[in-house]
């Protein structure tokens, strides 16, 4: 009997992390980079590698340790970007041992007395290796306080202290830190890459995985290998050695590809009830809803791409009959359908994810997404309307949309330029005909309530608009009957206004007996006026017929759209400063 206890078991993700600049997957162009410092004897002070979770940052780290400090099999090695993996040193460095490699989790230790105790140990030699090595991971999480105590000693470290920071957070990072390192941008690993990566692994695991599964847990890992060392770890043991595509599908919470699809088109063509089937199909078979929702929205965004970019269907982890049907919907689907689809499917997750019962979200997301694939487009509608039999004539204009010849503000302005005016007073002193001549910049009450406007005087300028009824006008003098609801101070309030913003005396003054109308009783016919008017229009009167509760909210005319799209531009820079102009 054999009481040798077997090795514990190790996962597949630390298994087979790299040992040296060889290993690494989809890095070329910071390891080229990396050996030609090391060649040259430029070897920075201080490293930062940036990149999402699983790329490899941390690994790298260790890997440039051992390089720096590497000393060979024959104890005589200088630094190297191949480390032997044999020596003192490059065994204790991969097993997290060394006395000269600091490792510090900054996520964990974010304060400055953590940093302190760096700066107080830099000045002490290495105590057995060439270099005294501190690798911070996740350093973004440093305090303020921190970053500002380690600054000088990372400006100016000894010479025999290497700094390697990790994050995947690079634009947490202070300016002045980044400014001080070495940058490297660990990118996403490229599917082929991944692909041959797992296929390694999994050949030397002994593990049969078929390639639609490897493309499975590539999609799912978003360019991280650790993430699909991961999967691949839980994949093989879920296949107990043989593992397939609905296996992994089933592991991840996933819909079949080619279901998805299918469920694509049963939307496209507004076929609810059929939809609703296929999902509640996938969420027995045990597809998670959200997923689902997710996969569709990935699919919508990828036939968009493969629309623009047809060379974008020669991804490796699509299966040949997926890149076909892709290429056939890119085809025909107008872009608006593909942009209104994805825009509900952002919305739809949203909904689902803080749903208390996903499955019914996503039913109603489904019903939601089918009654509106069939929806036309606004052009469509209005070559459907105008196609359509014409209501019976009522009297309304024929022809082109009315564009009434003024908007209500310039109804408005107009009944006020035609209301009475009282005589003039003749000023006879020099200061009178200043003051005649300041005031003249008010020919009309128009201006007036424009200058209530522009000083943003909103109470007085709701006030005047319902409470006024002119009577007579010049600058300087009004006379008004107050409507209703006016309040009893009104005329005392304007003309303290107009004296306080123009700088002269103004009699406001109140008649018995006026009827004229006021500002907002011109301006509510008019765009009443406005409105009886544009309901006449056939096309107008085929809209409503096709939706008997729509309503005519606001008109506006070529003129007041032109004049809209001119203020909101941005205003051309005729001198634009350079900062680099010497004074």
């Amino acid at each position: 009997m054999n009481d040798t206890p077997s090795p514990a078991y190790q996962v597949l993700a630390r298994k087979y992390r790299p040992e040296t600049f060889a290993d690494l997957v989809g890095q070329d162009a910071m390891v080229r980079t990396l050996k030609n410092a090391f060649e040259a004897d430029r070897i920075a002070q201080a490293f930062i590698m940036t990149g999402i979770r699983g790329t490899g940052k941390t690994t790298t780290a260790r890997i440039i340790a051992k390089g720096m400090n590497c000393i060979g099999p024959d104890g005589d090695g200088k630094p190297t970007t191949e480390p032997c993996g044999q020596c003192e040193h490059c065994v204790a460095i991969m097993e997290g041992r060394h006395v000269d490699v600091m490792e510090m989790d900054a996520a964990s230790r974010t304060g400055v007395n953590d940093i302190r105790e760096i700066i107080d140990s830099v000045r002490y030699r290495a105590a057995s290796a060439r270099y005294k090595i501190y690798i911070i991971d996740e350093v973004h999480m440093l305090s303020t306080s921190a970053f500002n105590a380690l600054l000088k000693t990372l400006e100016e470290p000894p010479e025999h202290v290497k700094f390697i920071f990790a994050t995947t957070e690079i634009r947490k990072v202070p300016v002045t830190v980044l400014s001080r390192c070495q940058r490297f941008d660990l990118r996403r690993i490229e599917p082929e890459d991944m692909i041959g990566l797992l296929n390694k692994i999994a050949a030397a695991e002994n593990a049969q995985i078929a390639d639609d599964a490897l493309a499975l847990i590539t999609r799912a890992a978003e360019g991280s290998a650790r993430d699909a060392t991961s999967l691949l770890d839980q994949a093989i043991s879920h296949g107990a050695g043989e593992t397939n595509a609905d296996q992994v599908r089933a592991m991840l919470g996933l819909a079949d590809r080619g279901r998805v699809l299918d469920l694509i088109d049963m939307i496209l063509r507004g076929d609810a009830a059929g939809a609703l089937t296929e999902l509640s199909a996938q969420y027995a078979e045990g597809a998670d809803p959200l997923a689902v929702l997710r996969d569709l929205a990935e699919i919508t965004h990828w036939v968009s791409v493969v629309k623009i970019t047809p060379d974008a269907a020669d991804d490796p982890t699509v299966s040949p009959d997926e890149r076909a049907r892709g290429l056939q919907m890119a085809d025909a689907l107008p872009m608006r359908v593909l942009t209104r689809m994805w825009q509900m499917l952002l919305k739809a997750l949203e909904e689902v994810a803080a749903a208390p019962n996903a499955m019914m979200a996503a039913e109603m997301a489904v019903i939601r997404l089918t009654h509106v694939a069939d929806l036309p487009s606004p052009a469509e509608l209005i070559k459907r309307l105008q196609d359509a039999p014409s209501p019976p004539p009522n009297g309304g204009p024929g022809g082109g949309v009315p564009v009434p010849p003024q908007t209500p503000s310039q109804a408005a302005s107009s009944a006020y330029a035609a209301a009475p005016r009282g005589p003039a007073g003749a000023p006879t002193a020099a200061l009178a005909q200043d003051t005649q001549t300041a005031l003249a910049r008010y020919p009309t009450f128009e201006h007036v309530v424009e200058l209530i406007r522009t000083n943003r005087d909103v109470k007085l300028l709701v006030e005047v608009e319902n409470g006024v009824r002119l009577i007579s006008y010049q600058p300087g003098r009004i006379e008004f009957t107050p409507s209703d609801n006016a309040p009893t101070d009104l005329a005392q309030r304007l003309g303290s206004a107009l004296q306080r913003w123009t700088g002269n005396r103004w009699a406001v003054s109140i008649v018995a007996d006026g009827n004229a109308a006021t500002i907002a009783e011109v301006r509510d016919a008019a765009d009443l006026a406005l409105k009886a008017e544009a309901e006449q229009h056939p096309l107008v009167q085929a809209v409503l017929m096709q939706f008997p509760n729509a309503r005519i909210k606001r008109i506006e005319t070529p003129e007041q759209r032109a004049a809209k799209v001119e203020t909101e531009a941005l205003p051309e820079v005729e001198d634009e400063w350079d900062p680099f102009e010497e004074d």
